[in-house]
Protein backbone atom coordinates (compact mmCIF):
# COMPACT_ATOMS: atom_id res chain seq x y z
CA UNK A 1 0.00 0.00 0.00
CA UNK A 2 1.42 3.68 -0.85
CA UNK A 3 2.16 6.11 1.18
CA UNK A 4 -0.74 8.65 -0.71
CA UNK A 5 -3.19 5.71 0.03
CA UNK A 6 -2.22 5.29 3.65
CA UNK A 7 -2.95 8.85 4.19
CA UNK A 8 -5.96 9.31 2.69
CA UNK A 9 -7.54 6.63 4.77
CA UNK A 10 -5.85 7.63 7.94
CA UNK A 11 -7.74 10.66 7.14
CA UNK A 12 -10.89 9.20 6.81
CA UNK A 13 -10.48 7.14 9.94
CA UNK A 14 -9.50 10.25 11.95
CA UNK A 15 -12.90 12.26 10.91
CA UNK A 16 -14.94 9.36 12.64
CA UNK A 17 -13.01 9.70 15.76
CA UNK A 18 -15.48 10.46 18.94
CA UNK A 19 -14.60 11.41 22.78
CA UNK A 20 -16.08 10.52 26.02
CA UNK A 21 -16.93 13.75 28.31
CA UNK A 22 -13.52 13.30 29.94
CA UNK A 23 -12.06 14.00 26.83
CA UNK A 24 -9.43 11.16 27.25
CA UNK A 25 -11.03 7.81 25.87
CA UNK A 26 -12.09 8.05 21.96
CA UNK A 27 -14.34 5.87 20.63
CA UNK A 28 -15.39 4.93 17.17
CA UNK A 29 -18.93 3.97 16.27
CA UNK A 30 -19.01 0.40 14.63
CA UNK A 31 -22.33 1.68 12.04
CA UNK A 32 -19.56 4.41 10.88
CA UNK A 33 -16.59 1.62 10.90
CA UNK A 34 -17.94 -1.03 9.61
CA UNK A 35 -18.09 1.22 6.30
CA UNK A 36 -14.65 1.63 6.37
CA UNK A 37 -13.84 -1.92 7.21
CA UNK A 38 -15.53 -2.58 3.88
CA UNK A 39 -18.39 -4.34 5.21
CA UNK A 40 -21.79 -3.83 3.42
CA UNK A 41 -24.38 -5.76 5.72
CA UNK A 42 -24.76 -4.54 9.74
CA UNK A 43 -25.90 -8.19 10.38
CA UNK A 44 -21.99 -9.42 9.34
CA UNK A 45 -20.49 -6.53 11.02
CA UNK A 46 -22.62 -7.12 14.33
CA UNK A 47 -20.98 -10.88 14.36
CA UNK A 48 -17.65 -9.93 13.96
CA UNK A 49 -18.03 -6.79 16.88
CA UNK A 50 -19.27 -10.16 18.88
CA UNK A 51 -16.52 -12.32 18.01
CA UNK A 52 -13.87 -9.31 19.00
CA UNK A 53 -16.28 -9.47 22.15
CA UNK A 54 -14.94 -13.39 22.77
CA UNK A 55 -11.66 -12.08 22.44
CA UNK A 56 -11.78 -9.45 24.65
CA UNK A 57 -13.06 -11.93 27.47
CA UNK A 58 -10.80 -14.33 26.54
CA UNK A 59 -7.94 -12.18 27.00
CA UNK A 60 -8.90 -11.56 30.32
CA UNK A 61 -10.07 -7.69 29.71
CA UNK A 62 -13.30 -6.58 31.02
CA UNK A 63 -15.85 -6.53 27.68
CA UNK A 64 -17.75 -3.14 28.94
CA UNK A 65 -14.73 -1.09 29.62
CA UNK A 66 -14.53 -1.21 25.20
CA UNK A 67 -17.84 -2.06 23.96
CA UNK A 68 -20.77 -0.10 24.93
CA UNK A 69 -24.10 -0.94 22.76
CA UNK A 70 -25.94 2.37 22.65
CA UNK A 71 -29.47 3.04 20.51
CA UNK A 72 -29.07 5.78 17.55
CA UNK A 73 -32.71 7.16 16.12
CA UNK A 74 -32.70 7.66 12.63
CA UNK A 75 -35.06 8.87 10.32
CA UNK A 76 -37.22 6.55 7.82
CA UNK A 77 -39.12 6.77 5.01
CA UNK A 78 -42.03 10.03 5.13
CA UNK A 79 -40.38 11.29 8.46
CA UNK A 80 -40.81 8.73 10.71
CA UNK A 81 -38.08 7.82 13.38
CA UNK A 82 -36.91 4.52 14.78
CA UNK A 83 -34.15 3.17 16.71
CA UNK A 84 -31.21 1.11 15.80
CA UNK A 85 -28.66 -0.90 17.50
CA UNK A 86 -25.31 0.71 17.48
CA UNK A 87 -21.80 -0.06 19.64
CA UNK A 88 -19.57 2.75 20.86
CA UNK A 89 -15.83 1.01 20.70
CA UNK A 90 -12.53 2.07 22.28
CA UNK A 91 -9.51 1.73 20.05
CA UNK A 92 -8.65 -1.56 21.54
CA UNK A 93 -12.40 -3.19 20.56
CA UNK A 94 -12.01 -1.70 16.96
CA UNK A 95 -8.14 -3.26 17.12
CA UNK A 96 -9.69 -7.02 18.26
CA UNK A 97 -12.55 -6.22 15.21
CA UNK A 98 -9.58 -5.66 12.73
CA UNK A 99 -8.19 -8.74 14.15
CA UNK A 100 -10.61 -10.78 13.47
CA UNK A 101 -10.80 -9.57 9.42
CA UNK A 102 -8.54 -10.87 6.74
CA UNK A 103 -5.29 -9.40 6.39
CA UNK A 104 -5.26 -10.04 3.11
CA UNK A 105 -7.54 -7.28 2.75
CA UNK A 106 -6.09 -3.88 2.26
CA UNK A 107 -8.61 -2.23 4.62
CA UNK A 108 -8.59 -4.85 7.23
CA UNK A 109 -4.27 -4.36 7.38
CA UNK A 110 -5.38 -0.67 7.60
CA UNK A 111 -7.23 -1.02 10.14
CA UNK A 112 -4.81 -3.09 12.02
CA UNK A 113 -2.12 -0.83 11.82
CA UNK A 114 -4.00 2.33 12.87
CA UNK A 115 -5.30 0.71 15.38
CA UNK A 116 -2.38 -1.03 17.25
CA UNK A 117 -0.48 2.65 17.17
CA UNK A 118 -1.26 4.90 19.86
CA UNK A 119 -0.16 8.31 17.97
CA UNK A 120 -1.65 6.68 14.67
CA UNK A 121 1.59 8.75 12.68
CA UNK A 122 1.64 8.09 9.47
CA UNK A 123 5.40 6.62 9.83
CA UNK A 124 4.11 4.23 12.02
CA UNK A 125 1.01 3.19 10.41
CA UNK A 126 3.29 2.85 7.19
CA UNK A 127 5.62 0.58 9.32
CA UNK A 128 2.33 -1.19 10.44
CA UNK A 129 1.59 -2.39 7.18
CA UNK A 130 4.67 -2.98 6.10
CA UNK A 131 5.25 -5.90 8.53
CA UNK A 132 1.57 -7.52 8.14
CA UNK A 133 2.24 -7.86 4.68
CA UNK A 134 5.64 -9.67 5.20
CA UNK A 135 4.14 -11.99 7.78
CA UNK A 136 1.61 -12.82 5.16
CA UNK A 137 4.17 -13.09 2.67
CA UNK A 138 5.90 -15.48 4.66
CA UNK A 139 3.15 -17.05 6.45
CA UNK A 140 2.04 -17.93 2.04
CA UNK A 141 5.80 -19.57 0.95
CA UNK A 142 5.44 -21.37 4.39
CA UNK A 143 2.35 -22.68 3.09
CA UNK A 144 3.14 -23.45 -0.19
CA UNK A 145 6.42 -24.99 0.44
CA UNK A 146 4.59 -27.67 2.88
CA UNK A 147 2.64 -28.12 0.14
CA UNK A 148 5.47 -29.03 -2.26
CA UNK A 149 6.63 -31.57 0.44
CA UNK A 150 3.70 -33.39 0.67
CA UNK A 151 3.51 -33.47 -3.28
CA UNK A 152 6.73 -34.92 -4.07
CA UNK A 153 6.53 -37.52 -0.40
CA UNK A 154 3.77 -38.90 -2.67
CA UNK A 155 5.81 -38.89 -5.74
CA UNK A 156 8.77 -40.83 -4.07
CA UNK A 157 10.89 -38.08 -2.58
CA UNK A 158 12.19 -38.17 0.98
CA UNK A 159 12.85 -34.86 2.94
CA UNK A 160 16.58 -34.95 1.87
CA UNK A 161 15.49 -34.63 -1.64
CA UNK A 162 13.23 -31.88 -0.85
CA UNK A 163 16.00 -30.08 0.53
CA UNK A 164 18.43 -30.35 -2.61
CA UNK A 165 15.29 -29.21 -4.71
CA UNK A 166 14.41 -26.10 -2.26
CA UNK A 167 18.11 -25.70 -2.50
CA UNK A 168 18.22 -25.78 -6.82
CA UNK A 169 15.58 -23.39 -7.21
CA UNK A 170 17.14 -21.32 -4.51
CA UNK A 171 20.32 -21.76 -7.02
CA UNK A 172 18.52 -20.19 -9.94
CA UNK A 173 16.32 -17.55 -8.15
CA UNK A 174 19.18 -15.85 -6.56
CA UNK A 175 21.92 -15.85 -9.96
CA UNK A 176 23.73 -19.31 -9.11
CA UNK A 177 24.32 -18.78 -5.20
CA UNK A 178 23.00 -21.50 -3.25
CA UNK A 179 20.64 -21.01 -0.21
CA UNK A 180 23.34 -21.72 2.61
CA UNK A 181 25.47 -18.90 0.05
CA UNK A 182 22.97 -16.95 0.80
CA UNK A 183 22.52 -17.51 4.45
CA UNK A 184 26.51 -16.23 4.48
CA UNK A 185 25.74 -12.80 2.34
CA UNK A 186 22.77 -11.92 4.52
CA UNK A 187 24.77 -12.51 7.84
CA UNK A 188 21.36 -15.73 8.87
CA UNK A 189 23.11 -17.94 11.33
CA UNK A 190 22.93 -21.63 12.23
CA UNK A 191 19.97 -23.31 10.97
CA UNK A 192 17.46 -20.65 10.66
CA UNK A 193 15.51 -20.50 7.64
CA UNK A 194 16.66 -18.03 4.86
CA UNK A 195 13.29 -16.81 3.98
CA UNK A 196 12.99 -15.25 7.70
CA UNK A 197 15.53 -12.29 6.62
CA UNK A 198 14.51 -11.89 2.96
CA UNK A 199 12.34 -8.59 2.38
CA UNK A 200 8.30 -9.38 1.44
CA UNK A 201 9.67 -8.99 -2.58
CA UNK A 202 12.14 -11.73 -2.61
CA UNK A 203 9.47 -13.71 -0.24
CA UNK A 204 6.93 -13.14 -3.24
CA UNK A 205 9.13 -14.43 -5.92
CA UNK A 206 9.89 -17.67 -3.87
CA UNK A 207 6.36 -18.44 -3.07
CA UNK A 208 5.44 -17.70 -7.11
CA UNK A 209 8.56 -20.32 -8.06
CA UNK A 210 6.86 -22.95 -5.92
CA UNK A 211 3.02 -22.31 -6.32
CA UNK A 212 4.14 -22.99 -10.19
CA UNK A 213 6.20 -25.81 -9.35
CA UNK A 214 3.07 -27.14 -7.25
CA UNK A 215 0.69 -26.56 -10.26
CA UNK A 216 2.53 -28.15 -12.91
CA UNK A 217 3.76 -31.54 -10.10
CA UNK A 218 -0.04 -31.87 -10.28
CA UNK A 219 -1.34 -31.28 -13.12
CA UNK A 220 1.43 -33.32 -15.24
CA UNK A 221 1.95 -35.88 -12.31
CA UNK A 222 6.02 -35.40 -12.41
CA UNK A 223 7.49 -38.62 -10.76
CA UNK A 224 11.14 -38.60 -8.87
CA UNK A 225 13.55 -35.92 -7.84
CA UNK A 226 15.22 -35.54 -10.86
CA UNK A 227 11.63 -34.62 -13.18
CA UNK A 228 10.37 -31.85 -10.15
CA UNK A 229 13.86 -30.57 -9.66
CA UNK A 230 14.29 -29.56 -13.13
CA UNK A 231 10.51 -28.28 -13.01
CA UNK A 232 11.15 -26.01 -9.57
CA UNK A 233 15.15 -24.87 -11.70
CA UNK A 234 12.71 -23.64 -14.32
CA UNK A 235 10.08 -21.92 -12.77
CA UNK A 236 12.98 -20.00 -11.00
CA UNK A 237 14.94 -18.98 -13.82
CA UNK A 238 11.62 -17.54 -15.00
CA UNK A 239 10.71 -15.39 -11.95
CA UNK A 240 14.53 -13.89 -11.86
CA UNK A 241 13.83 -12.92 -15.49
CA UNK A 242 10.68 -11.26 -14.74
CA UNK A 243 12.57 -9.48 -11.75
CA UNK A 244 15.30 -8.67 -14.01
CA UNK A 245 13.15 -6.89 -16.69
CA UNK A 246 12.63 -4.93 -13.71
CA UNK A 247 16.06 -4.31 -13.13
CA UNK A 248 16.01 -6.35 -9.38
CA UNK A 249 18.52 -8.49 -8.22
CA UNK A 250 17.40 -10.87 -5.60
CA UNK A 251 20.66 -11.87 -4.36
CA UNK A 252 21.69 -8.20 -3.96
CA UNK A 253 18.35 -6.94 -2.42
CA UNK A 254 19.21 -6.23 1.83
CA UNK A 255 18.57 -8.67 4.61
CA UNK A 256 15.19 -7.50 6.57
CA UNK A 257 15.25 -7.99 10.09
CA UNK A 258 14.37 -11.31 11.41
CA UNK A 259 10.97 -12.18 11.25
CA UNK A 260 10.59 -14.02 14.23
CA UNK A 261 11.81 -10.81 16.43
CA UNK A 262 9.47 -8.89 14.65
CA UNK A 263 6.13 -11.35 15.42
CA UNK A 264 7.51 -11.30 19.49
CA UNK A 265 7.74 -7.10 19.32
CA UNK A 266 3.71 -6.94 17.94
CA UNK A 267 3.10 -9.49 20.65
CA UNK A 268 4.76 -7.33 23.07
CA UNK A 269 2.92 -4.09 21.71
CA UNK A 270 -0.65 -5.92 21.51
CA UNK A 271 -0.77 -6.66 25.60
CA UNK A 272 -0.49 -2.61 25.83
CA UNK A 273 -2.88 -1.86 23.50
CA UNK A 274 -6.16 -2.51 26.35
CA UNK A 275 -4.36 -0.13 28.50
CA UNK A 276 -3.63 2.87 26.54
CA UNK A 277 -7.28 2.79 24.62
CA UNK A 278 -8.83 3.63 28.10
CA UNK A 279 -11.74 2.46 29.27
CA UNK A 280 -15.69 4.68 28.21
CA UNK A 281 -17.28 5.94 31.33
CA UNK A 282 -19.61 3.77 32.81
CA UNK A 283 -23.04 4.61 31.72
CA UNK A 284 -22.08 7.17 29.12
CA UNK A 285 -23.20 7.64 25.51
CA UNK A 286 -21.87 10.90 24.52
CA UNK A 287 -22.23 11.35 20.96
CA UNK A 288 -19.92 14.17 20.86
CA UNK A 289 -17.05 14.41 18.02
CA UNK A 290 -13.64 14.49 18.67
CA UNK A 291 -12.37 18.42 17.13
CA UNK A 292 -16.53 19.47 16.67
CA UNK A 293 -14.76 22.46 19.61
CA UNK A 294 -18.62 21.61 20.98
Amino acid sequence: MDKKKIEQIRQQYDLIIHSAEDAETEFWYARELMILLGYGRWENFDQAVYRAMDSCKTSGVEVSDHFREVTKMITAGKGAKRSIKDYMLTRYACYLIAQNGDPRKEEIAFAQSYFAVQTRKQELIEERISLIERTEARIRLRESEKRLSQNIYERGVDDAGFGRIRSKGDQALFGGYTTQEMKGRLGVKGNRPLADFLPTLTIAAKNLATEMTNYNVEEKDLQGEQSITGEHVQNNHSVRDMLGQRGIEPESLPPSEDIKKLERRVKSQEKKIATQAGKLPKGHENNKKKNDGC
